[in-house]
């Protein structure tokens, strides 16, 4: 649920607002859900939230900006092995590439400064 007011200052009730699937690779990820807090599909920057299921993975992808998150819960596994966990706070630099996973289940917030680009993991 989003409410602007007279300031043009706006609140997404994050508790009270649906998820949906996430599609932004124009495909559904399995065990992926995000919540768009300001995130401008044109310009490839903004705020999210992604809740991974258990056991959900987030496909392989560039950054071709800065992306960084925060965890607010479960942990999350990084392609190369690294743990993160509530409170970690974790940066990408552009040229980046990497995926997640998350056994248990994770919800993380995303800020992103330009645009993911998949690539093949294989």
């Amino acid at each position: 649920m989003t409410e602007p007011n007279a300031a043009g200052r706006r609140i997404v009730r994050t508790g009270e607002a649906p998820f949906r699937p996430f599609d932004r690779y124009g495909k559904r990820v399995p065990g992926l859900t995000w919540l768009d807090v300001s995130y401008d599909d044109a310009s490839g920057h903004g705020c999210f939230l992604v809740r991974f299921a258990p056991g959900a993975r987030s496909l392989p992808h560039e950054h071709t900006g800065i992306e960084e998150f925060l965890v607010l819960e479960g942990e999350l596994v990084d392609s190369d092995g690294s743990v993160f966990r509530p409170g970690d706070f974790v940066s990408f630099p552009p040229g980046s590439r990497h995926w997640s996973e998350a056994p248990g289940g994770c919800l993380i917030v995303v800020f992103l400064r330009g645009a993911n680009r998949l690539i093949d993991d294989g």
